[in-house]
């Protein structure tokens, strides 16, 4: 269950960030250009912090 979340979370957080992205790049908009490349960096932080997390806990029961 928390893999399929990390995956979603990395998902939507890149797909927003990089739509983001595209339309601040369009709009010449460098504080949206900055906060959607925050928000990317931070949906794959955050998936990989969970999947480390699920790791060290399988890890630990053995």
């Amino acid at each position: 269950m928390r893999y399929l979340l990390a995956i979603l979370i990395m998902a939507v957080g890149l797909s927003l960030g990089a739509m983001g992205f595209v339309y601040g790049e369009a709009d010449d908009s460098p504080g949206l250009q900055g906060l959607s490349a925050l928000l990317a960096i931070a949906a794959v932080v955050l998936g990989v912090r969970i999947l480390r997390r699920r790791r060290r806990r399988s890890e630990a029961r053995m």
